[in-house]
């Protein structure tokens, strides 16, 4: 049986030797390198031929999605899998559509890591659940984040006085208590509702 040659990518070397002694005491991997910043990960992919590259993403120098972006665009690159401690949205769509072919948080248990590797050099996309759970949230959630965006578009229409004034009636203030706060006549406060109605395409 051919091992799974595996390159480990991760500024802390604490996690690098705990990782190497987790998954390179699996008689089908071998751990052909590691290093500590993106920017060491070309030179040591042509030098030791990895088929699977666990790459932190948080580093000092060259972060891991660039270094993933940069090392998926070449031919018969190696499969990647992000490594981290978190998992927010952005992350994870920007791992994906940089070409990761798993993205694993840094808690999970050590044989699911190892399952990841396995499954990854197999040719098969791992997302750890806490991952899928969030990306499922993300894809449910799309409309909302549309009206969301629509709603923040048509607030920036106000000038800073307007959303002062909109604020305050949002707050159910009516218009004597909103001039008190805001130092302005009722007839002011008035107009300024009628612009906001106006911009916003409001009727009441």
């Amino acid at each position: 049986m051919t091992a799974i040659r595996l390159l480990l990518v991760d500024d802390d070397p604490l996690v690098r030797a705990g990782l190497s002694f987790m998954l390179g005491g699996a008689d089908d991997v071998e751990i052909v390198g590691e290093a500590a910043d993106g920017d060491e990960v070309a030179g040591l992919v042509d030098r030791t031929r990895p088929d699977v590259v666990l790459m932190d993403i948080r580093m000092p120098g060259v972060d891991g999605l660039t270094a993933t972006e940069r090392l998926r665009g070449r031919p018969d690159a190696p499969q990647v899998i992000v490594l981290t401690t978190f998992h927010a949205d952005e992350q994870v769509l920007r791992a994906l559509r940089a070409g990761a072919a798993g993205f694993v948080l840094k808690d999970t248990p050590p044989a699911e890591i190892l399952d990841a590797v396995r499954r990854v050099a197999a040719g098969d996309p791992v997302l750890s659940p806490a991952v899928t759970r969030r990306l499922m949230e993300h894809a449910a959630g799309g409309a909302a984040d549309v009206r969301r965006a629509r709603a923040r578009a048509r607030i920036e229409t106000l000038n800073e006085r307007e959303r002062e004034v909109a604020v305050a009636v949002g707050r159910g203030l009516a218009n004597a208590a909103i001039a008190a706060e805001l130092f302005m006549s009722v007839a002011t406060v008035k107009t300024h509702v009628s612009r906001i109605l106006a911009k916003l395409g409001l009727g009441n």
